[in-house]
């Protein structure tokens, strides 16, 4: 079974985050995705995230009407912050019958150097790799890893829509009716 991984902070998770998984779900060779919580990305802000918790229960709200789309704590019991070199490892032993695919934005990928063991996962994955507004691919366009993806480009982020629900705007299309729910519940981002 071909498994795309699409690692985030999901902070929160939002309609950009599904489109895309949902794109590479129907429009790619890979036959589900699993949405993979981080608890803390070590190229960001530990200060500015929400409790892991909170972000992995609105990741699953948001995807529990999707067959192909999963949610995983995968990295809750490992060291942070995540790595996804070392989180892939565990993967291998625990699900030794899957091949894993990295899905990432090409704001990723532009930074993609700066990852830990970034050569090993050039080297031993296959990476789905969708737009980003005003990346420059360039570099990686050719390269036998890397697959530049035609799915739709989102300049939606999970940061205007905290600043948004701080500034008190409504955001209501741009996510979830069952995530902007629980976020209220919570008084989340305010």
């Amino acid at each position: 079974m071909k498994t795309g991984l699409f690692f985030g902070s999901f902070n929160p998770i939002h309609t950009g985050h599904l489109i895309i998984a949902n794109y590479m779900a129907s429009f790619t060779d890979l036959d589900e995705i699993w949405l993979v919580v981080s608890p803390h990305n070590p190229l960001k802000n530990r200060k500015s995230l929400s409790n892991h918790y909170d972000r992995l229960e609105m990741a699953r709200l948001a995807t529990e009407n999707s067959p192909q789309l999963k949610v995983s704590d995968i990295e809750f019991s490992l060291p942070q912050p995540s790595y996804t070199a070392d989180t892939l490892v565990h993967l291998e032993e625990k699900y030794p019958g899957r091949k894993f695919t990295l899905i990432m934005g090409a704001d990723n990928l532009a930074s993609f150097k700066k990852w830990k063991n970034y050569e090993v996962l050039l080297n031993n994955y296959p990476i789905y790799v969708y737009p980003r507004p005003g990346i420059d691919l360039e570099e990686w366009k050719d390269h036998p890893s890397v697959t530049i993806t035609e799915s739709p480009l989102m300049e939606i982020s999970s940061t205007f829509i905290r600043k948004a629900i701080q500034a008190q705007k409504n955001v209501q299309y741009f996510l979830p009716d069952e995530v902007l729910t629980f976020i209220e519940k919570k008084n989340m981002y305010r």
